[in-house]
């Protein structure tokens, strides 16, 4: 299980989130097979969705982001619930791309530093919130950053990072995403912009070993830093026999049936954990009279 803190600083100049989300990214590399710079991009992205998902408000508020860049990757899709719990995919999980010349994963080069950042908010009235913006480099918190610059005018700062081990599981996994809050001072900013300068690599902190909150105390060193919850998240997907009906129900009749003249069954996959659903032309046909 994920485990994810969230604190904000006594003085309420800034907020903050962290996720250990190795178990999540662990669980889609294993669901999907993704290659290894394909693991980094899109554990990357379910981390900040696992984050920003817990932000809201509703127990049965949910938020969607999808990155659709110009890299090999095609489009990455994560999906989190108000608990952070969270579930992706990528078009093509398999990538391979030279490293950087540091020797580092080519996250911004398998995504492409072109294309477009979305953020779908799920929060109970008629319409779903809508926002987006130019991706800033295909590196996922750099663009999440930008998202929040742009979309919601909140300063913020967001550190995602995903190490993976020479067999190309996933070592550890995490993030973080700080927000100033209203009423801020100069001196505040400057702490903190002090701070995340001087701040060791993410991937570095957890490896070596430090906890959510370590990290989080870190990163808002001068500051007095109150834990306000901790939870545990996952990678879960709500997949159902009974949604899978009803995507096969949504395409109409005259869809199914000609369906079933091509083949005597129609297999549903999920996107988001490969598990497969299977229905005979009787069972099609139930459905369709429904």
């Amino acid at each position: 299980m994920g485990k994810l803190i969230r604190c904000i600083t006594s003085c309420g100049a800034v907020m903050a989130s962290f996720v250990d989300s190795t178990d999540i990214v662990r669980a889609a590399e294993e669901y999907h097979k993704t290659s290894a710079v394909v693991t980094a991009g899109l554990g990357r992205l379910l981390t900040a969705a696992s984050l920003m998902g817990n932000m809201l408000k509703g127990k049965d508020h949910s938020i969607t982001l999808r990155v659709n860049g110009n890299g090999p990757v095609g489009s990455l899709v994560a999906v989190s619930d108000s608990d952070g719990n969270v579930r992706g995919y990528a078009s093509n999980p398999v990538v391979e791309i030279p490293l950087k010349p540091n020797g580092k994963l080519d996250v911004s080069g398998a995504v492409g530093s072109e294309g477009t950042l979305y953020v779908t908010k799920d929060i109970g009235l008629k319409e779903p919130y809508n926002g987006f913006v130019p991706l800033v480099s295909g590196e996922i918190a750099e663009d999440i950053t930008q998202y929040y610059a742009v979309s919601e005018q909140i300063p913020t700062v967001c550190a995602l990072g995903v190490l993976i081990n020479p067999d190309l599981t996933v070592k550890v996994a995490g993030g973080f995403i700080l927000q100033l809050l209203p009423g801020f001072t100069d001196e505040e900013v400057a702490q903190l912009e002090n701070n995340i300068n001087n701040l060791p690599a993410l991937t570095s902190m957890l490896n070596n070993g430090m906890s959510g909150e370590d990290i989080i105390k870190k990163a808002l060193e001068g500051f007095n830093v109150e834990v306000l919850y901790e939870q545990e998240t996952s990678y879960k997907c709500n997949c159902s026999r009974a949604r899978a009906e009803r995507v096969i129900a949504s395409l109409g009749a005259n869809e199914v049936e000609k369906l079933m003249e091509q083949d005597d069954k129609i297999e549903i996959e999920c996107h988001f954990c490969d598990k497969r659903y299977e229905f005979t032309t009787e069972e099609l046909k139930k459905i369709i009279k429904k």
